[in-house]
């Protein structure tokens, strides 16, 4: 989840530029840097059980499964370094298949996400299924999308089977 919203629009480079001096972690969304809350320990363990579960069954497949620490670009390639337009998360997790593309040599912006999972809380659950919420039409790009909650271990999403995984 997502908290206060900036006011000057900044373009991509300049959101990791400061991104990578930060000590509290941010998200951007079309020029707008935003601060992320913390977790709570339900939706930590939840995420460590779906990364314990999805390991597993990715076992021997070409594809890999990695934690809420990796940031993620979805949406549109940029035509531009100076772009504003675009979203850069932190999923809580992400799979990706084949090789990991990267944004720079920095190796810490994952370009080829193929699936991308966000736990659900209580407090978050309507922020993050509303309707409003921009950043769902930049994950059209990516194969699949899941989104579990807890504590009921409900899960939804759209998800296509593939070979790979």
């Amino acid at each position: 989840m997502s908290l206060a919203q900036s006011e000057p629009l900044c373009t991509v480079e300049e959101y990791l530029a400061l991104e990578r001096k930060a000590e509290e972690r941010h998200e951007y969304l079309d020029g707008h840097v935003y601060a992320m809350a913390g977790e709570s320990l339900e939706h930590g363990i939840t995420c460590t059980n779906l990364t314990g579960i999805i390991r597993t069954q990715l076992l021997g497949k070409p594809c890999r499964v990695l934690s809420k620490d990796m940031k993620v670009r979805t949406g549109p390639h940029p035509e531009s370094r100076r772009i504003t337009k675009g979203l850069y998360s932190y999923p809580d997790l992400v799979i990706f298949c084949g090789g990991p593309e990267f944004h720079d040599d920095h190796r810490d912006v994952l370009l080829n996400p193929r699936v991308i999972i966000e736990v659900l809380s209580p407090t978050t659950e309507a922020y993050d299924r509303g309707p409003e919420i921009p950043s769902i039409s930049y994950m059209a790009v990516v194969a699949d999308g899941l989104r579990a909650g807890f504590p009921e271990s409900a899960a939804s999403g759209a998800v296509q089977q593939s070979r790979e995984w």
